[in-house]
Formats: structure tokens, C-alpha cells, sequence
């Protein structure tokens, strides 16, 4: 319904996606303009940042797009209009994910396949078979691994009520933070990033071995190809946490 009310202004719809291309294109070009002055940042160069970017654009847009109505649940807690989602013969989680489905976000997507696309062409990689099929396989679980977040922030929000921010902090200030190399940021950081919150196996662990550069924090080879045991158990976690976030909701009588 979202889709076709989108659809119905056309020259709409494609001047606020362009905006929004325009918009999280300029994440990319801070990232430009501090290669004006520098030729490596993190001991990573232009290139090796663009494949970093574009994996993390592209799996976080993925989830924004099919997720991220999610942070708005907080509201619905608050007015007690998340009565009416629980009444009809639906998942409520499916209801809340498609609440007021944005498509305009498709364009953080297809901003961030063109980064991915230069890198691609620009990267001196030793292509390998593992390498080609990894690609793929950290885009779904990049945007898996996002996704569990945006479930565990809504679910957080039916204790918290107005915790939209904090869901933010994790989501949009964790993709910001994988567009950058994890060598320009401290060990407690990048340790925490990898076994507190394991958004560095959206791409900086399996990055490592694609681009051939040392792993974060010492971790094992094998560890590149764990994205999708640890997509797993992030998206089990989330799925518990929305369910007892669920089931200690109390409707405001409204």
C-alpha cells in the first residue's frame, strides 16, 4: 500500500530519492576531501575505503529499507496505537516494519553500489574463487547482522518508550563508523565493535581477507568467513529480545 501511495507522484518520488542520494553522498565526499590532503588514512588507501564504504552502505541501506520503520515503534508504544497492530491476523513485527514503508531509501542502496562499484575496478585484489563468493555472502550478512539491531532497538524501546536515538547510536552511528578503516580507531573501540556489538563482521573481518590486510585485533583466518554464523546468532538474539519486549507491553488504555 506504502509502494503504490509512493508511486502515485512519480516526479515525487524520484526527486526526493536523487535528494536522498545526493544527501548520503556526502559521506563519501568527506571522505574525498580528506584524500585532497592525504594519501593514506589508517594505512588504507582511497580505493580500500570505497570497498569498506560500499559494503557497509549497501548492507545497512538493505536493512534500513526492509527494518528501519522499526524506530518509530517507541510512538506507537506511547499513544497506545500498537493495540491496533495487535489485533489483526499479522506478525507484529512484520506490521511495524511495514508501517509507513519508505522507499525512498532504496537510494542509500544504490549510493553506496556506486562507491562499491569504483572499488571493484579501482582495488588491486588477487581475485580468488573464496574472494568472489564472500562478496555477496557480506552483503546478506552485513544487512542481517544491521537488521538485528533495528529489532533489538525496537525492542528496547518497549521498556524505554522514547529510546529512538539510542537505536540510532548503534544503527546509523554504526554503519558511519565501518566506512572508515577499524586502524584509525582505539583497541577498546574495535574490540568492542567485534565482540560486544559484532558489527565489525559486516566488513572489516572479512574485508581483511579480501584486500589482504591484517585482521582486526589478531583474529584467526577463519574468522572472515563467520558473517553468517554471526548474522545467526545476532538475528536469534533479536528475535528473543522482540519477543519478551512483546509480551511486557501494557497498552495505555487509550
Amino acid at each position: 500500500m506504502w509502494i503504490r501511495s509512493t508511486l502515485a507522484y512519480r516526479v515525487s518520488f524520484v526527486m526526493t530519492a536523487l535528494g536522498g542520494l545526493l544527501v548520503t553522498g556526502l559521506d563519501f565526499v568527506a571522505i574525498l576531501l580528506m584524500f585532497s590532503q592525504v594519501d593514506a588514512l589508517g594505512g588504507y588507501s582511497l580505493p580500500e575505503i570505497a570497498f569498506l564504504y560500499g559494503l557497509s552502505a549497501m548492507s545497512f541501506g538493505c536493512a534500513d529499507l526492509a527494518i528501519g520503520s522499526a524506530g518509530r515503534l517507541g510512538t506507537r508504544v506511547r499513544d497506545g496505537t500498537l493495540d491496533t497492530l495487535l489485533v489483526r491476523p499479522a506478525p507484529v513485527l512484520a506490521q511495524v516494519a511495514a508501517d509507513r514503508f519508505a522507499l525512498r531509501r532504496v537510494s542509500r542502496v544504490v549510493q553506496g553500489a556506486v562507491v562499491f562499484g569504483y572499488a571493484l575496478v579501482a582495488t588491486d585484489v588477487a581475485w580468488s574463487a573464496p574472494k568472489v563468493l564472500l562478496v555477496p555472502v557480506m552483503l546478506l550478512s552485513g544487512g542481517a547482522i544491521f537488521a538485528s539491531v533495528f529489532v533489538a532497538g525496537a525492542a528496547f524501546q518497549f521498556v524505554a518508550q522514547d529510546a529512538a536515538e539510542v537505536q540510532a547510536a548503534f544503527t546509523y552511528g554504526g554503519q558511519t563508523l565501518l566506512q572508515y578503516p577499524p586502524t584509525v580507531f582505539g583497541t577498546e573501540l574495535v574490540r568492542g565493535v567485534t565482540f560486544v556489538f559484532p558489527l565489525a563482521f559486516v566488513n572489516w573481518v572479512p574485508a581483511s581477507y579480501v584486500l589482504g590486510r591484517p585482521y582486526p585485533l589478531g583474529l584467526p583466518g577463519w574468522a572472515a568467513f563467520a558473517p553468517p554464523l554471526v548474522a545467526a546468532v545476532c538475528c536469534a538474539a533479536a528475535g528473543l529480545a522482540w519477543r519478551v519486549g512483546l509480551r511486557s507491553y501494557r497498552s495505555t488504555g487509550s
